[in-house]
This record gives structure tokens, sequence and C-alpha cells, in this order.
């Protein structure tokens, strides 16, 4: 753990506490711009845009949803554009511009099985980004850019959209309404999500990214005994889909090794900026919290909890990954050397430990390093990350919303420890609330422990990994946790592009997704429609360190006794193995 590191960490931190407040007051203006008293200043030019919107979808931007009507258009939204993702993928063969390695390969037009069409239509549905594929293998130019691309805007858009909705919940008092999605959706995509992308995107061409509809180049490369082979070198429209895919903690690679290839990630400087947007939106919504319940301390205080997760995250995967395999001491090797096995070399140990670390956190699934190739307790933290529920400042509204389900159980615990009943933000925590709250919790306990211990006891599942004994487990285990918790990262030892595992992972997904967020929308109409009364002394304090500290035990508590057993099944048994062996294998 070098010096180097620490003083990369430091101006990480520092720029991610600099853009957290002008993020925040900016999504303030674009999804409450009443309470902001004015819109953004793209008011001016897009406002028309916006007007002509809604008149072409019908929708009068005054007439407010209540839970239900909010949680049917989303989930209408969601049923329909899966459907046109799924149909365009199996169609990709009969489609323009349908350029891909595969299709250079063999001469023909490549096409997609049922499963994995099915696969990849709902991975990208629920801002998983979850790829059973190799990017440059398998997709067209038209399904990268229209396919894909297009989702990514479309679930972290509906991600912040409910995020915002259970805000406006807490927020209210006496309300029947959390807002009209098709305003929050629409909102998102002009005010927020596009115009930084297109910035973004022209930062990643400057940096060197490529952002063309070329045919795939071919090289002539000579090998290590002097003979010549040829090289087939992807191109296309690749910086575009970047952007939104970093911004929108969405994390599927145009190839298939995401961010550790030189064109997704060609320099330091735009690995810096890859990992600080992938935080930007997230750590910006504490601040519209404050902002929206008039209680910035409580912002701060959540926007803290999540800060020293991750601080700790990073801190455990660093120093593991620098301890490196005490085994091959015995063969008279620094023991560091070999953490250096599937890390990008350009970027170097601590940002391949930062950028897992972060990835994970949010519900972005990116890499730049193989995590199925980190140190057993390196690879426990990013499936740990997932285990939380990715709140660790977490996915684009996502990581809001989720933390504040260990809200209100943090909240309904102190008030059991007190003896009062518990109060949050002058509202009255009750049985509904806390139902609503654990039932989110229970959905991904089941999923994955559910689907893991099915693929573990079946052929079909444990004939899939690259590893016997604890690794093989975590592979497996990882994978689900990964799809439930809507991240996409894998531990890549696995083989999951058969029936069984596209077919159960779409269905992980799919449920990991919507089935938490309705419970959470149920949350958001019971708690509009309290009266909110001021906070007495009596109320506990939802700002500063003692609550930070709460809100931090609930979240490791509740995630530790949940997938404890399972972690000391993979990830801790091998490492201990890997300690106590005499003998390297």
């Amino acid at each position: 753990m070098t010096a180097s590191g620490w003083i990369q960490l430091a101006i990480y931190v520092a720029c991610l506490l600099a853009v957290t407040k002008p993020m925040g007051i900016y999504l303030l203006a674009v999804l409450d711009p009443d309470r902001a008293g004015r819109g953004t200043f793209l008011e001016p030019v897009l406002g028309p845009v916006e007007r002509l919107i809604y008149r072409m979808i019908g929708v009068d931007p005054k007439k407010e949803h209540d839970w239900k009507q909010y949680a049917v258009a989303m989930l209408l939204f969601s049923a329909v554009s899966a459907g046109a993702t799924y149909g365009l993928l199996r169609l990709q063969g009969h489609l323009p511009m349908h350029r891909s390695l595969d299709a250079v390969a063999s001469g023909t037009r490549t096409t997609m099985t049922q499963d994995l069409a099915f696969n990849t239509a709902m991975s990208f549905t629920t801002n998983t980004n979850w790829q059973s594929y190799g990017g440059e293998n398998t997709m067209t130019y038209f399904s990268q850019m229209v396919a894909l691309a297009s989702h990514n805007f479309f679930s972290a858009a509906v991600g912040i959209a409910i995020a915002a909705a259970l805000v406006r919940g807490l927020a209210r008092s006496k309300s029947r309404t959390v807002g009209n999605f098709w305003v929050d959706l629409i909102r998102v995509h002009l005010y927020l999500l596009l115009p930084i992308c297109i910035c973004y995107a022209v930062f990643l061409v400057q940096q060197g990214m490529i952002q063309n509809f070329r045919t795939y180049t071919t090289a002539n490369v000579v090998d290590a005994t002097g003979g010549t082979s040829t090289q087939t070198i992807v191109q296309g429209p690749m910086a575009s889909q970047m952007a939104i895919k970093m911004l929108g903690t969405n994390g599927g690679g145009y190839t298939n090794a995401n961010a550790a290839h030189p064109f997704e990630n060609p320099t330091p400087l735009s690995n810096f900026f890859q990992m600080l947007s992938i935080f930007a939106i997230p750590a910006g919504l504490t601040y519209y919290l404050g902002r929206m319940v008039k209680s910035q301390s409580h912002g701060w205080a959540v926007w803290g909890a999540m800060f020293f997760l991750f601080f700790i995250g990073v801190c455990v995967l660093w120093s593991s990954e620098t301890a490196g395999n005490p085994r091959v001491a015995e063969l008279h090797v620094d023991p560091a050397s070999t953490a250096l096995e599937g890390k990008e070399v350009r970027f170097g140990l601590f940002n391949s430990a930062l950028f897992a670390t972060i990835t994970t956190d949010a519900s972005c699934g990116a890499v730049n390093c193989m995590h199925d190739s980190l140190t057993p307790l390196g690879g426990l933290v990013p499936m740990f990350n997932i285990h939380l529920g990715e709140v660790v400042f977490g996915g684009v509204g996502a990581g809001l919303y989720g933390m504040l389900v260990f809200v209100i159980i943090a909240i309904f615990i102190a008030g059991l420890m007190i003896g009062r009943t518990p109060e949050y933000l002058g509202k009255k925590i009750e049985a509904y609330d806390v139902k609503a709250a654990m039932l989110t919790l229970l959905i991904l306990t089941v999923i994955i422990l559910g689907f893991t211990a099915w693929a573990t006891l079946a052929p079909w599942g444990n004939s899939q990994t690259n590893n016997a004994g604890p690794h093989g487990f975590s592979e497996m285990h990882y994978a689900y946790t990964s799809g439930a918790g809507n991240n996409g990262s894998a531990f890549a030892g696995l083989s999951a592009n058969t029936v069984p595992w596209n077919t159960t992972l779409a269905f992980d997904m799919l449920l990991g997704r919507f089935f938490m967020i309705i419970p959470i929308m149920a949350l958001a109409g019971h708690m509009a429609a309290k009266t909110r009364a001021p906070q007495s002394e009596g109320s506990f304090p939802v700002g500063g360190m003692t609550f930070s500290v709460l809100l931090v035990g609930t979240v490791v508590i509740v995630g530790a006794l949940t997938f404890l057993p399972a972690l000391a099944m993979g990830p801790i048994l091998e490492h201990f193995k890997m300690w106590s062996a005499t003998t390297l294998y």
C-alpha cells in the first residue's frame, strides 16, 4: 500500500466530495423544479422539446400519480422496452450496420439464440448489463447503439425516477401522489443524462477512445517465433456507449475486456473520470435528499455512512491484493507480484482495487481487472458490496432508495432500543413501513441464495465453473449475487452462455430489480400520505455521526448475518486454505 495509492485515493475522495453538492442542486432542478424555484439552465432550449414530447405521448405533466399508478407506468415502460430489445437482438442478422468479429470470421451475419437474447434483454432492462457473450464478437453496431445503449439511458432514468418518488414520499405531508413517472423519465433524459453524456463522450474521444462506423481493422503481426499472423481489431461507436455506461452505472462493455481494453479506457485520466462518474449521480442524490426533506445534515449523514463503507472496502481489497499469495514464496517469488494476474498493467494494483470496489459499491459492474483473479479476500469485497444491496452510493437512484430502506430499519431498531415509537423526519414508522422495507431485503436474500443452491446441486450449474472447491462455488454465487443486485460483473471463470444459466440469470435479474421496486413504491405512497409533524426533543436525530454509525451498523449486520454462511463456504474458506497450505497446487 504505497504513498502514491493514498494520494490518488485522497484526490478521488476530494473530487467526489466537490461534485456532490453541485450535482445535488442540479438534480433538484431536474426532478423538482418548483421546489428548486427554477428549472435548469437548459430549460430555454429544451423546454419546447419537453412540451412537444408530452403532447406526442398524451401526458399531462401537471397530473401526478399515486404510488400504484407510478409503479404500473414504470413496469409497462420496462416491459415494452424489454420486448423491443429482445426482438432487435433476435433480428440483428437482418438489420443494418451488421459488423462484429463473428461476422468477420465467418463471413455470415451474426445471430443470437433465444436464451441469450432473452438474457441480454432482461439484463439491460434491469440496469444489470450482465453479458454472457463477448461484445465485439456477438453484437453488431446496430445492436450496440440501438438495442443496448438506449437501454443504458432507459434503465438509469427509471432508477433515478424511483428514488425521486421515494424522496417525495418522505418529504410530503398528507399527499396521495409521488410525482408523474413520465415527467420524471423525460426530464432525466433531457436535462441530465443526455447533456452530460454528450460532453463526456467528447472528452473520451479526446482521450483516445474510438467513435466511428468503420469496418473492423485487420493487422499483420509477428509472433514470438518470428512467424506472421493476422489480428482483427475492433472498431465502432464506442465513446457514445461508454459515457452512459459509466454515468448511468450500467457497466456493459462494448468489448469483452470491458474497461481493461485500451479502446474502452485509453488513459489513466479516462480511468479516473470513469470511476468518478460512477459515483457522481448517486452521491449527488444524497444532497438532493437533504434539500427535499429540509435536513441537509441528514443528507450528509447518509453520504458519510456510504463513504465509510466505501473506504473500508477499498482498504481491505487493496491490502489483500498487496499481500498476494503467500504460497509462491516457496518458489522464491515475491508474493505481491502474483497479484498482477488478471490486472491491466497500465493502471496497476491500486487502481484495480479502487475500480473493483467502486463498480460493486454501485450497480455498475464495469471492470478494469478480472475479479476472478483477485485473492480470496479481495474477491470477497466486491461480492459483499453487492450483498449489502449496493447501497454504498450505489446505482443511479437504486443506491439511494436501497439505503433509505436501511434507514427505515435503523430508525425502527433505534426506537425499540429506547422504548419509543420510531419516528423518521416527523413521521411515525409503522408496521406497514417496516414490512415493506424488510420485504425488499428478504427478496434479495431468497433470490440469491435460492438460485445459488439450485446451481450448486444441479449438474448444469457446477459443470460450468472453471475451478473446483470454494472458488468454483464463489463463481456461481457471485453470478447470482451480481444478477439479483443488478451489478453485472462476474467471476469470469464461469461459462454462463448455456440455456439453464441464461434463463435462470434472466429471472434472477428481473426479480432482483422489480420485486424490490414494488414494495419501495408502496413505502413511498404510505409515507407520503402521513402527516409530517415538527420534530421534538424526543425525536431521534437523523443527522450527524451518531446516526451514520447506526446506519453503517444496520447495513453491515443485516448483510453479514444474511450471507455469512455463503461467504464462509466460498472466499473465506479459500483464504484459509491459501494461507494454511504447505504445497503450491
